[in-house]
């Protein structure tokens, strides 16, 4: 979830402006109109609603949710009234956390939650205060995820593999715990993210590093490094030529489900949520408008946008983020036995 982009300053014209862009920069906005010359269906939605979304103002959150709200927007059957409200940091910790304590069924808040803030979860972060196993998602942005290194990847019985990782606590290291499966060694080096890992590869200092990107082999590429396996989650391959870093077993281990919560947290850019006591009728109309909009995502070629997900696909995507307990209390075992890390 690394997209970057700033929020439009935006008035009463440019909410109107037919792209639809305005409603996430200010206070209130007016989303959905019905077409001329349409019937006005007997009112299902509240008149106004508010969009929980995690800081800061011009970050991915904030860019993605300017999008899908313009694309709901335009499938909507009735005028409202979006109003925003940016909590926390990026993390979406603070976002999630409200949206838990304001939970109804009138449909008056929805949540843009990062995988990020599921992942401080998993291993057990105090600040994540939130139970999101009852909440419905709407849809939600999807990246690629895979493990890149230079040359040909070396085999499990050479040398451990050097894995450039931002810290225990990151997504990106279920990838270690993934190696740890397969017996392949690897040694972490920790504090390494982004353009600093990117260095330490071509110095020589690392091995290999975990690239999340809407387009992540295009981005290996572009570093100059190969592709060498997918970050998979169940019923979800964007490489499919590439093998997986963690191979199927079935039955699914604890560990093996710990790993694909790892690697959906990395994967999931932001979903789009309701509380779970929402009622039936307003749930239809929502997922309608997100079928709508994952049309239109489709018909895009926005470099910074991953896979547009609803429905089925969607609901996949985040169980297997919210793994069974025994999974969860692996990943937290795996973290500390291996790496002496606990949540403070």
């Amino acid at each position: 979830m690394r997209a970057a982009g700033g929020l439009p300053r935006c008035g009463r014209r440019a909410l109107l402006a037919a792209a639809g862009l305005g409603g996430l920069g200010c206070g209130s906005a007016i989303l959905g109109r019905p077409a001329a010359g349409q019937a006005l269906p007997p009112a299902l939605l509240p008149d106004s609603t508010t969009l929980l979304l995690p800081g800061p103002e011009n970050g991915a959150a904030a860019q993605w949710a300017r999008n899908v709200a313009a694309g709901l927007a335009r499938a909507l059957p009735q005028a409202m009234a979006l109003r925003t409200s940016i909590l926390g940091g990026p993390d979406g910790v603070t976002a999630a956390n409200r949206f838990a304590t304001l939970e109804g069924g009138d449909g008056r808040t929805l949540l843009v939650l990062p995988g990020l803030a599921a992942h401080a979860r998993l291993v057990g972060e105090s600040r994540a205060q939130f139970q999101p196993a009852n909440w419905l998602p709407l849809c939600a942005s999807w990246q690629g995820a895979v493990l890149a290194g230079r040359g040909l990847p070396a085999p499990a019985s050479a040398r451990p593999l050097r894995l450039a990782l931002p810290g225990p606590e990151a997504p990106e290291t279920a990838a270690l715990m993934a190696l740890d499966l397969t017996g392949h060694a690897a040694a972490p080096l920790f504090g390494l993210s982004g353009a600093a890992a990117e260095a330490a590869i071509t110095r020589g200092e690392a091995d290999a590093m975990v690239i999340a990107a809407p387009h992540p082999r295009r981005r290996a590429l572009e570093l100059g490094l190969t592709p060498w396996a997918e970050l998979e989650t169940p019923e979800r391959r964007d490489s499919p030529d590439l093998p997986s870093l963690l191979p199927p077993a079935l039955p699914a281990t604890p560990q093996q489900l710990a790993v694909q919560a790892g690697f959906a947290a990395l994967r999931l850019r932001a979903a789009l949520v309701l509380p779970g006591l929402t009622s039936a009728d307003i749930v239809a109309t929502w997922r309608r408008a997100a079928l709508r909009w994952q049309e239109e995502e489709g018909r895009q070629s926005l470099e910074w946008a991953g896979p547009a997900l609803v429905g089925a696909e969607l609901r996949a995507a985040i169980g297997t983020l919210l793994p069974p307990p025994e999974a969860v209390l692996a990943y937290r075992e795996w973290l500390l036995r291996r790496l002496s890390w606990q949540p403070g």
